[in-house]
């Protein structure tokens, strides 16, 4: 039985029309089904997915875990909220990662400067408190959530909260009251 869009109700989406609302691509959105992410609340005769709302919601997750570089390998346990120890230690895994690399990185950029030998160059490109509360901000955290973030960051790993609060180059004063959240 073929059923049309508005029996359907005019919550539902197709794959064309949730890749445009959320700005990826259909083939992304296919591949997420395929990796079994995300289904659709229905197939009809003629093969088309329609999603509804929380197929929507769950998109929004995906697309905000693969944002913050999370694989797709790990979002569907994150997403399905299966064995929450393993869920942080998911998270703990990807931040170490994230935090080898950019040591790598600031590495890397040291040899650059000391090969041109203009030391300004690190202090013109580091990331500052000001730039690390405007990357947050434009992935969409309130001050709520950045203090959340803290609060769990110093909860879950408080010697490395230290380090990270120190690399913005915020004084100890400052860093104190943070980690007081």
């Amino acid at each position: 039985m073929i059923v049309s869009r508005q029996a359907l109700g005019d919550f539902m989406f197709t794959v064309t029309q949730l890749a445009r609302k959320y700005g990826i691509s259909r083939a992304t959105i296919l591949y997420y089904e395929r990796e079994g992410l995300l289904m659709p609340a229905y197939r009809s005769d003629n093969g088309y997915r329609w999603y509804g709302d929380s197929e929507m919601e769950r998109l929004e997750a995906i697309v905000s875990y693969r944002s913050y570089g999370i694989s797709v390998a790990n979002i569907g346990d994150l997403l399905d909220r299966r064995e929450g120890l393993f869920q942080s230690q998911i998270l703990r895994d990807h931040f170490n990662a994230l935090e080898k690399e950019i040591t790598l990185l600031r590495k890397q950029q040291k040899a650059i400067v000391a090969l041109l030998q203009e030391p300004k160059l690190l202090e013109k490109n580091m990331v500052t408190k000001e730039r690390w509360v405007a990357i947050m901000s434009a992935a969409g955290f309130d001050e709520t959530a950045m203090r959340t973030w803290h609060q769990k960051f110093e909860e879950m790993e408080p010697n490395e909260h230290q380090k990270f609060l120190e690399s913005l180059g915020i004084n100890a004063e400052e860093i104190e009251r943070i980690r007081n959240l």
